[in-house]
Formats: C-alpha cells, sequence, structure tokens
C-alpha cells in the first residue's frame, strides 16, 4: 500500500500520519507493508517560496523567512532525539524509494550501509572511545534496538550515496538510545555534556564514514524540509501568516498549473513498489491518482484506489479534473476505486453520483468538527472496517 499525502501535508506531519496509518493497517493486515510517498518533499514538487519571500511585502520584517542559525537547528533536532531516538531516522525513511539493484562487484548503497552498520560493535577502538565517554556499556543494546527496527529497514530502502547524512543520523540516534538506557538506571544522562554527546556522535560517525567528523552534518533532505515547514508558529503578522498557509493553497495551484511532474513522481513511486498495489490517497492525493490512473493504464501494478477527503469527484463535476473531461466515462483500465467521505469534511465528496458504477461511496463518522474531520480519517476504526473489507 502506498500512502499519498494530500495538500499542505509536510515532512514532520506526514511522518506522525505515516505512523499512524501503518500501526492500524498492520493490526489488521500483517502482510500488508505501507510504502510513503512523500511527493511534496524530495523532489520538491510542492508549494515554496523560490525566492524567499521576496514578493510579500515586509516578509522577513513581519516574522516571515527567519531561518534558525546552525546551533539552534542542532538543538532543535536533539530536542526531537532525546524524546525518540528514531525521529531523524523515521523522516529520512520518508524520502523517495532508491533502486538497489546489485552492480558486479560494487555494493548497492544499502548493502554498503547495512555492513557497515553491522560492524559496529566489532570496532574495539570505538568501544574504547565509549567506554571512556561513559556510554560504551550501552553502545551495543543501543545498536540492536535501532538497526533491528522496522524503520531502520525502511532507511536503507532509501540510501543513495553519498551517505554521509545517512551515516551521521545513524550515530546520532545510536547516541540518543544510549542515553535513554543510561536514563533508564540513572537518573542522569552524560549526554547533557554537550561536548562529550558530540564526541560520541562524531567517534561512531568515523568508522561508518571514514572521515574525521560529523559536526554540522544533518541530512540535506532534513535540514531542507523541516526546519523549513515544522517549526514556525503563526503569528499575527503577514510573514509569518503566508508561512503558515501558502502550502495549503499552494499545493492546490501548484497541482493545477504543473500536477504532471507530481503524477509522474507517484508513477516512480508505483513502479518501484512489487505489486499488487493498493494506492491510498488523502485530500488532493486523490486527486492526483485519480488523474494518474485515468490517463495511464496501470492496471497492471495497481489494483485498487482508496480515497478518503478527496475532491476529485467535485473537480470532476465542475470539468476541473486534469484528465478528464465531464460527460466523459472512467477508461476501462481504471481500478476499483473505493471514496471514504465524512459529511463534517467539507472537502470529501462522492464519487458514486458522477461516476455511476465506477466508484463505492463509504460514510463515516470522524466525529470531529471541520477542518479536523479532514484529517481525523485514519483515527476512525470505521475508516479500517471499510478498507478492511476491499484490499485484496
Amino acid at each position: 500500500m502506498i500512502f499519498v499525502r494530500g495538500t499542505g501535508g509536510r515532512q514532520q506531519d506526514y511522518a506522525v500520519t505515516f505512523q499512524q496509518i501503518e500501526n492500524a493497517l498492520l493490526r489488521r493486515r500483517p502482510d500488508a507493508k505501507l510504502i510513503p510517498c512523500l511527493w511534496g518533499e524530495e523532489p520538491f514538487l510542492g508549494a515554496k517560496l523560490n525566492a524567499d519571500g521576496a514578493s510579500i511585502p515586509n516578509y522577513d520584517e513581519s516574522q516571515g523567512g527567519k531561518k534558525p542559525t546552525p546551533e539552534e537547528e542542532n538543538i532543535r533536532l536533539w530536542e526531537a532525539l532525546y524524546k525518540d531516538p528514531f525521529y531523524e531516522i523515521r523522516l529520512l525513511g520518508l524520502r523517495s524509494l532508491q533502486s538497489q539493484n546489485p552492480i558486479p562487484g560494487r555494493l548497492t548503497p544499502s548493502q554498503e550501509f547495512k555492513g557497515r552498520v553491522a560492524n559496529l560493535t566489532q570496532d574495539e577502538t570505538l568501544k574504547t572511545k565509549l567506554d571512556a565517554l561513559d556510554l560504551g556499556e550501552f553502545f551495543g543494546k543501543a545498536c540492536q534496538l535501532i538497526t533491528e527496527s522496522k524503520l531502520f529497514g525502511r532507511l536503507l530502502e532509501t540510501s543513495a550515496r553519498p551517505l554521509d547524512g545517512d551515516y551521521a543520523a545513524i550515530a546520532r540516534a545510536i547516541v540518543a538510545m544510549s542515553g535513554i538506557l543510561y536514563e533508564e538506571r540513572e537518573w542522569f544522562s552524560p549526554l547533557v555534556d554537550e561536548k562529550l554527546r558530540d564526541e560520541a556522535v562524531d567517534a561512531i560517525f568515523q568508522v561508518l564514514s571514514k572521515l574525521e567528523t560529523s559536526r554540522g552534518i544533518v541530512g540535506d533532505w532534513i535540514t531542507g524540509q523541516f526546519f523549513s515547514w515544522g517549526t514556525n508558529a503563526i503569528k499575527r503578522k503577514r510573514g509569518a501568516i503566508t508561512d503558515g498557509a501558502y502550502p495549503f493553497a499552494g499545493d492546490i495551484m501548484v497541482y493545477q498549473a504543473k500536477g504532471k511532474k507530481i503524477r509522474d513522481f507517484i508513477r516512480s513511486q508505483i513502479e518501484q513498489v512489487e505489486p499488487p498495489v493498493v494506492l491510498l490517497a488523502h485530500s488532493l492525493g486523490g486527486i492526483a491518482c485519480v488523474d494518474l490512473l485515468i490517463e495511464e493504464d496501470l492496471r497492471d501494478r495497481v489494483k485498487l484506489l482508496i480515497t478518503a477527503g478527496s475532491q476529485a469527484p467535485f473537480l470532476y463535476e465542475i470539468d476541473a479534473l486534469q484528465t478528464l473531461n465531464f460527460g466523459e466515462s472512467l477508461p476501462n483500465h481504471f481500478p476499483k476505486w473505493l471514496n471514504i467521505y465524512d459529511l463534517r469534511d467539507f472537502l470529501s465528496y462522492l464519487g458514486e453520483g458522477v461516476f455511476p458504477e465506477r466508484v463505492v461511496d463509504v460514510k463515516v463518522n470522524n466525529k470531529q468538527p471541520f477542518p479536523e474531520a479532514h484529517g481525523a480519517y485514519w483515527a476512525n476504526q470505521e475508516t479500517w472496517d471499510a478498507i478492511e473489507k476491499v484490499l485484496p
């Protein structure tokens, strides 16, 4: 199952939703595998201020566009890692899937990455260094917890050279996990010493990458997306309000103007996954998937489309769907389609009325007011009851 996000969704929010969907899906279908499709990130196909807000009056002066310093970035990242050592690798795992086809005589990025991480605990010099930093006792267990996780496996699937950013992320995750294990025995963690913490990260990173230091290496994907979108608070000033609002409205405008690039990205993710594929799409993601499945015959791979809170039927009715004029029928190659809606979600629409006998509409009650109702499908058992019934 590939989850295609909707309008405005960015890395942090998508990661939370993805985890929620994966947990619900695997409780009902443990044989299923959920694959991310975060089309607004890398390659960046969503709305962004390409000129850093140059078109917005007084943008910088009105609390918009203020970028954190490297020190602030590092503090924010560690704040998240102290709470969840998997935080950074969870975000990195949302990148596009990468081809890991073997080349004779050369390791794939995934094989190289996995092999170097597996050898960490065998490095005596590293063990001695971490013992001196009071973390050696917990290092092996921390490595085990990180590398045996499903999140590490997903990270491997998205790894591509150069791997330095990924190595640095794993080093930070292991150190953060070691700190949590330390705190389970002692009330005081040695990681409060910023110098000691960074020395531990650098020591692990050096073994992984053969470089001298990891300091300052935060993956470009993390830096370019998380710090741009995840930490801006909306204030009553134009720049900050723009920062909070434009990803939502902007994504819609970008899709209407240049939707083909987004559809091509979704198709590329479909091609990386072993069929049968189920597309699970929310909001604008549903529009993109409907357009894609109309314009391309993917019946050999995509067996089912599930949309939740999607506007595709409405756009078709007002003759604004990009790949199908009003009055034309869905092509014969279009897969089965389950469309989930909530009467309190004013961004959800019915498909059966405009595509008779080609869509099954299911009404759910998210028990939330609008706009919260638009994002509440994945916590609703009615949603998963409907999905479970149609999964191949």
